[in-house]
């Protein structure tokens, strides 16, 4: 999965769970973590893409899911449930999780330009 894009989602509406986050010191094992989620995110029913960027303290997250019931399958996912505890222990200072419904998407190409 490339994350150093933008999602290609569909037509809304869809469903975007934006997850920010400030990060503790403790860094062992994060990036590993985090690469698996990514890609275990990538293959639940309803998941329609992601966008990430951070620094070394702070990071935004936004995933995109086709509805309400993926969001609530993939929060129960045992792996995902696991990197939820491991973060909550080691690696969150902080973090926020907003759910929205996006009902309007504007986008902008450079061959628009």
């Amino acid at each position: 999965m490339n994350t150093d894009s933008l999602a290609n989602t569909p037509e809304p509406p869809y469903y975007a769970v934006i997850f920010t986050s400030k990060r503790t010191d403790v860094g062992s094992g994060y990036a590993e973590m985090a690469a698996r989620m990514m890609a275990l995110a990538s293959r639940q029913p309803g998941f329609l893409g992601v966008e990430t960027s951070h620094d070394d303290q702070i990071g935004i997250t936004a995933s995109y899911w086709k509805d309400e019931k993926s969001i609530h399958a993939w929060k129960e996912q045992a792996d995902h449930q696991e990197a939820q505890r491991l973060g909550k222990e080691n690696w969150y200072e902080d973090y926020f999780i907003r759910v929205a419904k996006v009902e309007r998407a504007v986008e902008l190409t450079a061959e628009a330009v």
